[in-house]
């Protein structure tokens, strides 16, 4: 998740999902066991962490945010010089949890874009701060 003064996703030159006044941009991974609780637990924090200026949250200022789909995110770089993807969840079983974090972002009252899953999108975005912070869904 990234704290961004601005945002936008392009798929073969069209914009698809923009935000134009600072907000987050949620760079949504999923893994083979992901279900329901990790939906209810990312869309949580990315809705009420308070990493937005004077440490706000998005749901404090109705700030938008821009969710991403990426399954690069699970690359896995260990061996050689090519990454696997085999802990990204393939997409029938990423697509809809996906599609349900936007829904439960959308529920909290947020504004909320989109890219398109599966497409080769090209992000834009002004990391504000900068701020980067990592989500995971699993329990530490």
């Amino acid at each position: 998740m990234q704290r961004v003064t601005r945002a936008s996703v392009t798929v073969d030159g069209v914009v698809v999902g923009a935000i134009d006044r600072p907000g987050l941009v949620a760079l949504v991974g999923v893994t083979p066991g992901d279900g329901p609780a990790q939906v209810e637990l990312v869309s949580r924090k990315i809705a009420e962490l308070r990493i937005l200026r004077d440490e706000r949250s998005a749901v404090d200022v109705g700030a938008p945010v821009l969710v991403v789909s990426q399954f690069t995110l699970y690359a896995d770089t260990r061996k050689g010089r090519r990454p696997t993807w085999n802990a990204a969840a393939p997409g029938p079983v990423a697509e809809p949890l996906v599609d349900a974090v936007v829904a439960a972002l959308r529920d909290r009252g947020l504004e909320v874009a989109t890219g398109v899953f599966g497409a080769d999108m090209a992000v834009e975005l002004v990391n504000d701060g900068p701020v980067t912070i990592v989500l995971e869904s699993a329990p530490a």
